[in-house]
């Protein structure tokens, strides 16, 4: 008894109490802080699920070429559809495919959106034009990043990139063709309706990748806000030509992930068996929220 009344009094016992306080307050805080949701930055990487297809159609060759580049900083997606009458367009697409990833994996951050475009496409037409040694070719791109929830955006020739939204297809960027060009002149009265449709021409792509007289992408002035259940879609015309509005919207519409609507979608174009099916590539990116 008495040594108990002593151990008790003793005032170096008192650290003691003092730490075992703290303990149960740090504990009771980690608890509470446990319970607390943890809100995510805007600019933190977010996860996007990434899905593509290909079939070769009915060519000898397959001219259309696509990667995907996942960094800290963002996503890259670049699709490249090589124009089947040149010799060269194989080699003009991967080319160019290679160039634009090549740029962005070599990035410490994210880059300034207007200077990643201009310089990758000047390099990719530089390196095109070395690599052809003088065969005919050249490539359409369509190419976007994501950070966040900014899609930024550059292309050029006729492959093109839209945002699916709550059933519908949002057309992003416009065809570098001489038929854009005819509708111009429609609209502002320079020729007739009828004069823009007979053109034999109105197909043929007036800016391209590999090519001498190369003018500029087609550069986003600013990001496309996504949305959440948004799909981003880049394909060349041989999926756009194949399939109509509609057809894409529906199977868009199903839930399943991007790699399933692709092939969806790849499948559906086989099925028609047209007789002079193109190349046909699609990639389709969703972000995770």
């Amino acid at each position: 008894m008495n040594t108990f009344m002593i151990l008790w009094n003793d005032k170096e016992l008192t650290p003691y109490w003092v730490i075992l306080a703290g303990c149960l307050s740090i504990g009771l805080l980690l608890f509470v802080r446990s319970r607390i949701p943890v809100r995510q930055r805007d600019d933190r990487p977010v996860g996007v699920q990434i899905g593509n297809g290909q079939t070769i159609g009915a060519r000898s060759e397959q001219d259309d070429y696509f990667a995907c580049a996942v960094e800290p900083y963002g996503v890259l997606a670049v699709l490249a559809d090589g124009i089947s009458g040149l010799s060269g367009g194989k080699v003009a697409s991967t080319t160019a495919v290679e160039t634009f990833v090549r740029e962005f994996e070599t990035l410490d951050r994210f880059p300034d959106p207007d200077e990643f475009w201009s310089e990758s496409a000047h390099l990719a037409n530089q390196a095109i034009l070395r690599n052809l040694l003088g065969v005919p070719g050249g490539t359409t791109l369509v190419s976007v990043m994501i950070r966040g929830r900014d899609l930024y955006w550059g292309a050029v020739g006729d492959s093109i990139l839209s945002v699916f939204r709550k059933g519908e297809l949002i057309p992003i960027n416009h065809k570098h063709t001489l038929e854009s060009q005819l509708e111009e002149q429609y609209m502002s009265g320079q020729i007739s309706e009828q004069e823009a449709l007979d053109n034999p021409q109105r197909k043929r792509l007036v800016n391209y990748l590999g090519y001498d007289h190369f003018k500029q992408m087609e550069i986003a002035d600013e990001p496309f806000a996504l949305h959440p259940a948004d799909k981003i879609v880049l394909c060349s015309d041989g999926v756009y030509n194949s399939l109509t509005e509609m057809e894409l919207e529906t199977i868009l519409a199903q839930s399943i992930p991007p790699f399933d609507a692709a092939q969806a979608i790849i499948d559906l174009i086989e099925e028609k068996q047209l007789v002079h099916q193109d190349n046909a590539t699609i990639i389709i990116l969703e972000q995770g929220w």
